[in-house]
Parts: C-alpha cells; sequence; structure tokens
C-alpha cells in the first residue's frame, strides 16, 4: 500500500512538472503590469487608447527614418513596428499584439509605465517639477515617457548595454544655462542627449535613424562633437557630417 501511494504521488509531481514545462514551452505571457493591462488582443483596423498605449512601447521599432503618430489608430505603420518589436524580442512575428506580445511589454516595463533601463529623474536632471519649459509639466513628464521607450528600443538594438543620458527636459532658465537654443526641443521633454558608454557617438547615431528620433544631431554638427542629440520633433533634420549622417 506504501509503495502504490508512491507511485501515485510520484505520477501527479511528473504530470505536474509535465504541464509546466509545457506552458513554459509554449512562452506563457508575463503577468499583466500594476501600471497598465491591455484587455484585448490588437491588430490592424483597432482603435482607442490601448492602442495609443501601445504605439508608445513600440514607436522605437518604427524603421528607418520613420515616426510612429500615437494617434490610438492601429495602422500599417503601426503593424510593422509590432512586427519589428516581436521580431526583436525573439516573438512569432504576426504585427498582432496579443498575449505574448503584451506580456514581453509588461516584462520591459517598471510599476510607473517606464521601461526597465531608463528614468523620469535620468530624463529630467533640471529640476523635480517639469515646469518652466516650452509646454506644461504634465506635457513635458508625458514627452519624456515617450522618448524612454524609444531610446529602450535603441539600446535593444545595440545590444542591450547601457546608454548614458547626460539632458532630458529643460526648463526655460537650465537651457539657458545650459547654453541650448532659444528654440530647444529639451524645452518639450522629448529630447535626449546622449554620451558615449559602450557605444561611440557615431554608432548612436547611425542607429538611432530607425528608431523613431525626427532629428538627430552629432559628431560634426556645431556644438554636438561630445554627444548626440535625439529627439521627436515635427520637423526632420539630421546632421552628424563626421558619422556621414
Amino acid at each position: 500500500m506504501k509503495h502504490r501511494l508512491l507511485r501515485i504521488l510520484l505520477s501527479c509531481a511528473l504530470l505536474t512538472f509535465g504541464v509546466t514545462a509545457a506552458s513554459a514551452a509554449a512562452g506563457t505571457p508575463a503577468s499583466a503590469s500594476s501600471c497598465y493591462t491591455w484587455g484585448r488582443t490588437l491588430s490592424q483596423g483597432s482603435s482607442g487608447s490601448d492602442v495609443a498605449q501601445l504605439q508608445i512601447r513600440v514607436a522605437g521599432w518604427s524603421g528607418y527614418d520613420n515616426v510612429i503618430a500615437v494617434d490610438g489608430v492601429f495602422g500599417p505603420a503601426t503593424k510593422a513596428a509590432v512586427e519589428r518589436f516581436q521580431a526583436a524580442y525573439g516573438l512569432g512575428v504576426d504585427g498582432i499584439a496579443g498575449p505574448q506580445t503584451f506580456g514581453e511589454i509588461y516584462a520591459l516595463q517598471k510599476s510607473d509605465c517606464t521601461p526597465l533601463h531608463f528614468a523620469y529623474s535620468e530624463m529630467n536632471q533640471c529640476n523635480t517639477t517639469w515646469s518652466g519649459g516650452a509646454v506644461s509639466a504634465a506635457t513635458a513628464k508625458a514627452d519624456a515617457f515617450q522618448i524612454m521607450w524609444k531610446l529602450e528600443a535603441l539600446r535593444h538594438a545595440l545590444g542591450d548595454h547601457p546608454i548614458t543620458v547626460t539632458s532630458g527636459f529643460r526648463s526655460y532658465g537650465c537651457n539657458s544655462a545650459d547654453g541650448g537654443v532659444a528654440d530647444s526641443r529639451h524645452l518639450y521633454g522629448d529630447a535626449a542627449d546622449l554620451v558615449p558608454s559602450a557605444y561611440s557617438l557615431c554608432t548612436l547615431a547611425r542607429e538611432a535613424r530607425y528608431h523613431g528620433f525626427s532629428q538627430i544631431f552629432g559628431p560634426g554638427f556645431p556644438g554636438h562633437d561630445n554627444h548626440v542629440h535625439v529627439d521627436y520633433a515635427p520637423t526632420h533634420d539630421w546632421s552628424a557630417p563626421t558619422c556621414g549622417i
């Protein structure tokens, strides 16, 4: 009787292990995030605020010289960005944002929705209120949130080594003290200055062209030989002559 009970318990343990292993092999998605959770699968033709939240997180996978509009409309550009995100993280590539895609995003974002490797603190080394710039404090912080996700994509594409941000949002006072131009995108919160760490400035500038930055200034552009400036201003302007850009 004792041996029979032992065999039953062993069989149950093996069955449980088999189910667990099968679930892992099937790529069971991570738990929902405490900061934002999607409640439905999204695909081309979908619209709504949940699409906009997705767009923010895949905007860094826009492809060469493209910028994804965060407009809540899942169009061809969003589908292509989702496909690039899926490919970059080893998921099935179908351009549909479902459990596995959301699971990867949940694993990438912290409790305040910022991506794993960037924080509000490094995007605002000027003050803690986000005020005093060209837009409201709320808008400046929201713009910084979006650029962090683009930087996360840039970081991952380059091999997931650290990228150092030396300047993000600036108030008018900070911008003047830093010698920034009067119409600097730093005043809007949608800009970041990057310095060499694991990657050269030219490597950063060249790769940035694929990750949703409309303006890129680097070596060879006046005042940018020691850093690369990236932003997503409404206008397109790339200039890093030393890097062939």
